[in-house]
């Protein structure tokens, strides 16, 4: 029977803190970059100078294995878009994201998504709802049904070990499909991930391109309640303590704004 890990991801590095995570890490960015790849290929993206002092961690941490990078971006299309990663993977802990917050034209679920090491391998993908799912059963259907088995294989699967947050409002922002477990980084568990990544992804991307436009008046609210959301996970991530130690607080901070959007520079689409 798999294990369910409910201690905090700090205290999970702190416990093992001297893994040489490397090789993993270097297989696991590689399905982010491809995923990037895609995503670029598909989109109109302009990249926000307010990442720029974040495109090479290393200048700014104070731990010296610390490193990472951070690019930000926005389009037509896309209001912010997010790929990056954070971490010291000769000592333990990384964590890559993508994440994609679409424009208020489309009511489609927004992309979330990482990989790291805690130093086990960790995984987190989740479709964001833009309405309230207990209201809005046709979306509840539309978007999430398909998604079901998916996550009652991984349920099953003795491999994967749930990963149970204990700060209430990140359990509050995943929905019933939402998956985060640790695993070993075997062959054969970094494949299962690969083939879920990207048909998650490519079921997004087709999402995207079978949208109907909302109405215009409803646009602002969608607009402000996806930045609302987006800034509450942010700010609320319970691994936001290792950008703390690896960085400090100030620039930790500040990343955290760039991370939501708090820091951009670019104008937010509008759908018009």
């Amino acid at each position: 029977m798999s294990e369910r890990i409910l201690t905090p991801i700090i205290d999970l590095v702190e416990q093992s803190p001297n893994v040489n995570n490397r090789e993993v890490f270097n297989r696991l960015w590689a399905i982010l970059a491809a995923m990037n790849d895609r995503i670029q290929a598909r989109f109109e993206l302009t990249l926000d100078p307010c990442c720029k002092r974040f495109e090479d961690y290393r200048s700014i941490s104070v731990d010296a294995g610390a490193e990472g990078s951070l690019h930000t971006y926005s389009g037509p299309e896309i209001d912010w878009y997010v790929h990056s990663y954070i971490g010291s993977p000769e000592s333990s802990f990384t964590n890559m994201h993508i994440t994609v917050s679409l424009g208020p034209q489309y009511l489609v679920p927004n992309f979330g998504f990482a990989l790291g090491t805690v130093p086990d391998l960790f995984m987190y993908m989740d479709y964001i709802p833009r309405v309230d799912l207990l209201c809005n059963i046709d979306y509840v259907d539309r978007y999430y049904t398909e998604v079901n088995a998916e996550f009652l294989d991984l349920q099953s699967d003795e491999r994967f070990n749930p990963f149970i947050s204990r700060d209430l409002y990140t359990r509050v922002a995943m929905t019933p499909t939402a998956v985060g477990y640790t695993a070993s980084a075997d062959e054969a568990v970094i494949e299962k991930i690969r083939g879920i990544a990207f048909a998650r992804l490519d079921r997004w991307l087709a999402w995207v391109d079978a949208a109907t436009p909302t109405p215009v008046a409803e646009r602002a609210a969608i607009a402000a309640r996806d930045e609302q959301i987006r800034k509450n996970i942010c700010l609320r991530d319970p691994a936001n303590n290792l950008g703390d130690k690896l960085f400090g607080p100030e620039n930790a901070a500040a990343m955290v704004a760039t991370l939501w959007g708090g820091a951009r520079t670019l104008p937010r689409p509008t759908g018009d």
